[in-house]
């Protein structure tokens, strides 16, 4: 009897739809997409409300795994994770290893100085012969070199090149502006200002993200992205993190 009943449940999809689980990889120091929030003890932010709304769309569950930046990628690729939802941009390099979603938001980065650094930097040629911080595993690091930076210091997460910042270990740093702008906002760093008359090099889109080939889950993700799209979710959520007007 038990057999049947589940063989009926298996005919009307509902226990296909609870079997899906799948491990999220995240990071805590990526805010508003992604950081620790320190009152729950727990990874939030817009990528985290993005694939929680997926994932009831969809009808999966899924569990949160935190990790630095610069290991999401290996993560997935071993299979450790299922899914990347960070703040991660869609590059061409990335895309030749990685599947990414239907867009979700498009950025580029922030250029973070000193407070008593008045200098109108517009390029990042305007940073040669600075001594510059950008996070390891992003697409700021080739444009900056190609740019004639040549003293680069990297950093496994963004909180640690701030930091240096605010005690003069490097001259600025090249951050994700919507990530630099929730830094200033929130009052995370003293002494710093974002740069307003910068113009960012690389923007590019931010969507899930999943393994090569995975046509299946990619048809999932993308339909339930669209749908919210479609609703308003989306915008709702990036209104929320005061990432559009």
């Amino acid at each position: 009897l038990l057999s049947v009943c589940m063989l009926a449940a298996c005919l009307n999809g509902s226990v296909a739809l609870a079997a899906d689980n799948y491990k999220v990889g995240s990071t805590p120091t990526g805010m508003p997409f992604t950081y620790l929030d320190a009152k729950s003890g727990k990874i939030a932010g817009v990528m985290v409300d993005v694939i929680d709304a997926v994932s009831k769309k969809a009808g999966f569950t899924y569990e949160i795994s935190p990790m630095v930046f610069s290991a999401l990628i290996g993560s997935l690729q071993s299979k450790r994770i299922d899914i990347i939802s960070a703040a991660m941009l869609k590059s061409a390099e990335r895309a030749k290893i990685i599947d990414f979603t239907n867009t979700i938001f498009s950025y580029g980065e922030g250029l973070v100085v000193p407070e008593d650094d008045k200098t109108e930097y517009r390029s990042l040629e305007d940073l040669k012969g600075k001594t510059v911080g950008i996070q390891i595993g992003t697409t700021y690091i080739a444009p900056a070199q190609k740019a004639g930076i040549t003293d680069v210091k990297l950093y496994d997460a963004s909180t640690d090149m701030m930091r240096d910042l605010e005690k003069g270990r490097v001259q600025a740093v090249l951050v994700d502006q919507p990530i630099a702008a929730a830094y200033l906002t929130n009052n995370m760093f003293k002494g710093v200002r974002l740069v307003e008359s910068y113009k960012p090099a690389v923007v590019l889109d931010l969507g899930l993200i999943t393994r090569k080939n995975e046509k299946a889950l990619q048809q999932k993700l993308n339909t339930a992205i669209d749908a919210l799209k479609s609703d308003g979710t989306i915008t709702a959520i990036l209104k929320k993190w005061k990432l559009e007007k």
